[in-house]
């Protein structure tokens, strides 16, 4: 059963090797998402399971998977394709012996982010797990999975990556447009007031137009969380660089 929730936003820019001088400009969302991971430590799960897009890569995806695939304990990733040399590592280093191959292929960037996050905050609470999801996944499969998630423990966290829309501002990754801030409104309430409902019917077309990364991990959120009747915190809302950055616990 799900008995506590982190949302977190998966930019690499988090880690401040890589934004360099731009560090401090995500300093207050670095502080959040340590906030937010504090709430899952609080909840003393048997098991974390951390969900985030598979991104433009691909790792971790195949139509054979139906757009999504597992990351063992242990799994690596690196932000070497950055320009840094930063390694990581999914909670600790194991054997791959439940998944072989999932040791053997690097994080998507969304979990190498959730993974130096989970360093940074010296995570040792649970075992962890990870799943990379396809931006295709129908929100039927989201909440499936979700289901399927909250099933694996007494006592499962999640900790979801994704990011809002990329298109708040004209410098944005997908240019301005005016649909980008209302959605992006929408997502905050439903996270901060742990609605799942609202996730359930986010608009996906819209959903991929606005470059929003998070639509499917929001929605496995939403299916794990059905039946556990948590209340929502929203701990960060802002755009810096035209992208829309979220943080919130669910507990």
């Amino acid at each position: 059963m799900l008995v506590a929730a982190a949302v977190c936003p998966c930019p690499p820019l988090l880690v401040p090797e890589l934004a360099a001088g731009a560090a401090p400009e995500l300093a207050a969302a670095r502080a959040a998402c340590t906030d937010a991971l504090g709430v899952l430590a609080a909840a003393r799960p048997d098991r974390l399971v951390v969900v985030g897009p598979a991104g433009e890569s691909g790792h971790g995806v195949s139509e054979e998977e139906n757009g999504h695939g597992a990351y063992a304990e242990g799994a690596w990733g690196s932000f070497r394709g950055f320009g840094v040399d930063v390694d990581v590592r999914l909670g600790r280093a194991g054997d791959g012996a439940t998944d072989p191959e999932s040791s053997r292929r690097p994080l998507p960037t969304s979990l190498a982010v959730a993974a130096w996050l989970l360093e940074r905050t010296g995570w040792a609470d649970a075992p962890i797990e990870g799943l990379a999801v396809g931006e295709p996944l129908a929100a039927e499969r989201c909440t499936d999975i979700g289901r399927d998630i909250a099933a694996r423990a007494e006592r499962v966290a999640l900790l979801v990556m994704g990011d809002a829309s990329a298109c708040r501002t004209l410098k944005a990754p997908g240019y301005l447009d005016e649909r980008a801030e209302p959605f992006d409104a929408s997502v905050a309430r439903a996270l901060g007031k742990a609605d799942v409902a609202a996730l359930k019917s986010l608009d996906i077309e819209l959903a991929r137009d606005l470059r929003a990364s998070g639509r499917a991990p929001w929605q496995i959120l939403a299916g794990a969380a059905e039946q556990a009747g948590l209340s929502g915190s929203l701990l960060y809302d802002d755009a810096p660089y035209g992208v829309g950055y979220l943080v919130a616990t669910w507990s």
